[in-house]
């Protein structure tokens, strides 16, 4: 073995140390790309993200880095037009390059799949034959660390509406509804998800957490929100005209402050909560001049105990 080619080796060797490693930085800067994380599940999202960014940043730095090698250390020499050696074809390497895509395209789908297991998620499959009835598997993706009996912890248990355009929330412990969802933190949730009328997407970035929500149908859904503060809802679906407005706070609170909450809205009276799709609708039905198409009206503004 030539000294050229022993080189040629030590740099590949070397080149492909200096790729991972950076691909591994890079993987590990995705973490701060993406909202906080508010709730258990949202780890196993973000690792996933983060393996994912690790794997694309090893693959364009890999090939990035080779074709560079290749035009410093391996161009023609000035004046050189001679044609290149003549090679008809390598059984080997083409059998690597198709099995490392293969491979590595089963294991982001195995790996992928996993965490929708774990994230207890209903799918198309599980919507589509509810006429089977299929148990849910809880969504939990606690710390590994985390004392085993959390799960014993007691579940809250909170009714969700979503209509046009507007969520309800309604929590059968103390008979409160409210256009605000109000979270314990660090407690097991689950939520009865419930459509009106169309198709809706329960989907709150900060847990990294979505859900499509069929009408005629009570889809349940659960998690843990572990960080206190105020995150926000929205309709991942289009679900008519006013859909943007379809919004609407989330408030993770410690255990107490929420059971306050709880005891304080179920004092109030309830009243119209304000809805900004149908005040929109009801301006642009006050203009003389009519523009656009006919939407589908409003539904009534809820009568909640608290507005939020």
């Amino acid at each position: 073995m030539n000294v050229r080619k022993i080189g040629n080796i030590f740099t590949v060797f070397v080149g492909g140390i200096i790729v991972t490693i950076i691909s591994l930085w890079i993987g590990q800067q995705a973490y701060s790309w993406l909202p906080p994380q508010a709730a258990a599940e949202s780890q196993l999202i973000d690792d996933l993200i983060s393996f994912l960014v690790t794997l694309g940043a090893f693959i364009f730095l890999g090939v990035t880095s080779t074709l560079m090698y290749s035009i410093i250390f391996h161009r023609a020499k000035t004046g050189d037009f001679s044609d290149g050696p003549h090679i008809e074809g390598n059984v080997t390497l083409e059998v690597v390059w198709t099995a490392i895509p293969i491979m590595l395209v089963l294991w982001i789908a195995s790996y992928s799949y996993q965490v929708y297991e774990q994230m207890g998620i209903q799918g198309p499959m599980e919507l589509v034959h509810l006429h089977n009835p299929v148990g849910m598997e809880s969504a939990y993706a606690a710390p590994k660390d985390e004392p085993a009996n959390t799960l014993a912890e007691p579940v809250e248990n909170i009714d969700v509406l979503a209509k046009q355009w507007a969520w309800v929330f309604h929590y059968p412990e103390k008979n409160v509804t409210s256009t605000e969802l109000h979270l314990p933190s660090d407690r097991r949730v689950h939520l009865a998800l419930q459509s009106e009328d169309v198709l809706h997407g329960f989907y709150i970035p900060a847990f990294r957490l979505k859900q499509d929500i069929i009408p005629n149908h009570t889809i349940d859904f659960e998690f843990t929100p572990i960080r206190v503060g105020q995150y926000r809802l929205t309709d991942s679906q289009y679900s008519g005209t006013y859909f943007a407005t379809m919004q609407a706070n989330v408030v993770v609170e410690s255990p107490a402050d929420y059971q306050q909450w709880l005891a304080q809205a179920a004092t109030q009276k309830p009243t119209p909560a304000h809805n900004q799709a149908a005040s929109e609708y009801a301006q642009a039905a006050s203009q003389s001049v009519k523009t656009g198409w006919t939407t589908v009206a409003p539904a009534a503004s809820p009568l909640v105990n608290y507005p939020g």
